[in-house]
């Protein structure tokens, strides 16, 4: 009897598994989701000695290693890189030509590289220098102090026309070509103070500003009316030389003239005004030092009339 009922209760099970309905298979319209889950790239696996807020999943972990390579593969926007700008330098020439340190000096090394150029100017201050370097032709402002030059030669500064001021202070200067400055059309200040110069070149007419102090010039150091043609000369310092003479003439534009510390002994009368004209002013001239000279300002003093201001030096 038993067994007939253990037979009855398994066909009626056998019958209700039957019964049920049969689902229909899911389709994914996603190619990716037939990869086997081992396959998957870094799979979630729990730890049963972790907590659950230890655990370390992010999302995107557990996806496909296609998707994850066609997210990875897309072409990133790359940012244009800038143009990157061609330097100009002091002669207008690009990285790509030639002359872009400047010319070649006798030591093998560019200008540019040697000193400094910054826009128009060259600064080759405290470099040792024996000799003028070559200068880019654009070159407007030169300073070459505290260096060892001996000597200006005719082409030192050859075709710079656009050269206006030259400043080689504190050199060992003893010779200047007489066409080493001449031959500059906008020449506007020229600074040769301590050196050990004993003659004066020839001087453009375009000068406004001059300092030869503390060099070597005498009584033939400065040539006859040296200053007469330079119409636009307003500073004129000659400090501490050897001179014994003012030299004359010197032009109606003149300012300032500095002649302090040399051997001048003796003033004429028309060394700044006119004898024979009483009514003449001359108002430029308002700064004259003469002081550290062996002279006595106070024998003549009609040298004086036309200027608004008298000399400084020695009245006694």
């Amino acid at each position: 009897m038993q067994t007939f009922v253990n037979i009855f209760l398994g066909f009626f099970i056998f019958e209700s598994v039957g019964a049920a309905p049969i689902s229909d298979t899911v389709i994914y319209d996603s190619e990716f989701y037939d990869i086997p889950f081992g396959e998957l790239p870094h799979p979630f696996v729990y730890d049963e000695n972790e907590q659950s807020d230890q655990l370390e999943t992010e999302i995107g972990t557990a996806l496909p290693a296609i998707i994850q390579e066609s997210y990875s593969s897309a072409p990133l926007m790359e940012e244009p890189d800038e143009e990157a700008s061609t330097p100009k330098l002091i002669d207008g020439s690009s990285a790509q030509g030639s002359g872009v340190l400047g010319p070649q000096t006798q030591d093998g090394l560019p200008t540019c590289l040697l000193c400094t150029c910054l826009g128009t100017t060259v600064y080759c201050d405290d470099h040792e220098l024996d000799a003028i370097p070559p200068l880019p032709k654009k070159t407007t402002y030169f300073y070459s102090r505290y260096n060892r030059i001996r000597k200006i030669n005719r082409n030192d500064f050859a075709n710079l026309n656009n050269l206006k001021r030259i400043d080689l202070t504190a050199n060992f200067i003893s010779e200047i070509h007489e066409d080493a400055f001449r031959r500059l059309p906008q020449l506007e200040e020229l600074v040769l103070r301590d050196n050990r110069i004993r003659q004066l070149p020839e001087l453009p007419p375009t000068l406004t500003f001059i300092d030869v102090s503390k060099n070597r010039l005498g009584r033939k150091g400065i040539r006859n009316e040296a200053f007469k043609d330079l119409h636009e000369l307003q500073h004129l310092y000659i400090t501490d030389n050897n001179l014994d003479h003012i030299p004359l003439p010197l032009p109606e534009s003149l300012q300032a003239l500095h002649l302090q510390n040399n051997n001048i002994q003796e003033m004429h009368e028309d060394t700044f005004c006119k004898m024979k004209d009483f009514t003449y002013v001359r108002r430029a001239l308002e700064d004259i030092r003469l002081d550290g000279n062996p002279i006595n300002l106070s024998k003549t003093p009609y040298a004086y009339m036309c200027l608004p201001r008298l000399p400084v030096g020695n009245l006694i």
